[in-house]
């Protein structure tokens, strides 16, 4: 489980801080409604979806302002992390503020899912090389299957966080060939989806 001793906290408390201070430059979150904290504690539901063990590769798909990407690398120091999002600027905040925390396991690059996808993005040393991707509701559930079935390793998991019904989404993305099972858990109104590749 994360680690939650008082040095990730405040590794917590610099990022809200940091992501305040953007936020006022670049809208990374809603200003009517930023409250960072809520983005954190949403970020750390991923945790309940991700076997944790020292060299895992994950790749954040739709990163946005770092979520849940930069939580991940916070209270996770022994996996590896790439978070992507097709907006350069959100890109350009997310690597200062990994370049500022000095969070040494995660980088941040601009791109495309469908390009990802493609193979033709980092002459295609992204295709199966990820153990989990991880999104925060960027897309349909079967349209994320669908990008991240040629970066995740076999076996690899897609976990995703999602609201509302989604039981047509489950539905649709169960009769893909490649996906194995999906699991589903609740915190509230909020539902973490894991799709199980085979």
């Amino acid at each position: 489980m994360a680690n939650d001793n008082w040095q990730t906290l405040v590794k917590e408390k610099e990022y809200n801080d940091l992501l305040i201070e953007w936020n006022s430059k670049i809208n990374l979150v809603s200003r009517k409604k930023p409250n960072v904290l809520d983005l954190i504690e949403d970020s750390r539901l991923f945790f309940h979806g991700i076997d944790f063990k020292p060299g895992l590769n994950i790749l954040d798909l739709g990163t946005g302002g770092g979520f849940p990407g930069i939580v991940i690398a916070i209270h996770h120091p022994e996996v590896n992390l790439v978070l992507v999002d097709s907006i350069q600027k959100k890109i350009s905040v997310v690597s200062d503020i990994i370049k500022r925390m000095e969070l040494t396991n995660a980088a941040a690059i601009c791109g495309r899912a469908e390009a990802l996808v493609s193979g033709g993005f980092m002459n295609g040393k992204m295709k199966n090389h990820y153990d989990y991707v991880v999104s925060r509701s960027v897309a349909v559930l079967q349209d994320l299957c669908a990008w991240s079935k040629s970066l995740i390793k076999p076996g690899g998991k897609l976990v995703t966080l999602k609201g509302g019904d989604i039981t047509g989404e489950i539905h649709k993305t169960r009769s893909l060939p490649y996906v194995k099972n999906i699991h589903r858990k609740a915190f509230g109104e909020r539902i973490l989806v894991t799709v199980d590749f085979v």
